[in-house]
């Protein structure tokens, strides 16, 4: 009798804190994904607003982790999840309608340790183009110019709106997210997971919003950007926080 291979199951987790506004056209995203995902949970880290009740009535999985902190609450749900594979998705960001396929295709070569989409910065008068194309080419020279013997290994730097997705035994066997760092926790794991083999961006579109650009500006948001990567490249980690100003 022929063997059945396992189909890996997909788990898309959801961290948040405060996000009302966002988290409505996120949730109905999920829902019409087709194929749907095998587990969709919704970590919130102890909001003030509405959201863990949006959450609970979309009859997706809602839990509170112990911890406050987007990386302290990925490392939360990574534990709590029942996938194999776990896609990470902020609260304000839109996936392909066939994502989890997708996910399972790009995960089905064993030399990929972590992947992701590739995010599109946009918003009500459209698409940032200059942001969202700067937003590619530093997954690519960040490593080269900061890392650039783990640049040689196959590391490149992913970031939260870029929708990363892993297995979720690997993220367990590096300890996961460190849960100092409030800011840019996922350029740390793309180092860390690097052990289990290469990092890959999958050319298919995140949609994400463009809300810090518009709060701060393009060009203050660009220098912010710049100096929260400079300054983690050179060891900061609790601090960075103090130079990314919230945004909800």
């Amino acid at each position: 009798m022929a063997m059945v291979k396992h189909m890996a199951r997909v788990t898309i987790l959801v961290p948040t804190l405060n996000e009302e506004r966002a988290l409505p056209a996120t949730l109905r995203n999920i829902s019409a994904l087709m194929p749907a995902p095998d587990e969709v949970l919704i970590v919130d880290g102890g909001s003030s607003d509405k959201t863990a009740e949006i959450a609970r009535a979309s009859g997706f999985t809602c839990v509170t982790s112990p911890r406050t902190g987007r990386g302290a609450q990925i490392n939360y749900g990574v534990e709590q999840a029942k996938g194999d594979i776990v896609c990470v998705l902020h609260a304000d960001s839109l996936l392909p309608i066939d994502a989890v396929a997708e996910i399972r295709a790009a995960m089905a070569d064993p030399n990929i340790a972590l992947a992701s989409f590739t995010p599109r910065i946009a918003g009500p008068s459209g698409t940032r183009w200059g942001s969202t194309v700067h937003n590619w080419i530093k997954t690519w020279y960040a490593p080269l110019l900061m890392r650039p013997w783990l640049f040689i290994r196959g590391v490149r730097l992913l970031f939260g709106d870029h929708a990363m997705f892993f297995r979720r035994e690997h993220y367990l066997a590096v300890g996961g997210c460190d849960e100092r760092v409030v800011v840019m926790e996922e350029a740390d794991l793309c180092i860390k997971l690097n052990r289990f083999g290469r990092t890959r961006m999958i050319p298919r579109w995140v949609w994400t919003s463009d809300r810090r650009i518009t709060e701060w500006g393009r060009w203050r948001a660009n220098y912010i950007y710049l100096k929260v990567g400079i300054m983690w490249a050179l060891g900061a980690r609790e601090r960075l926080a103090d130079h990314y100003p919230d945004v909800r």
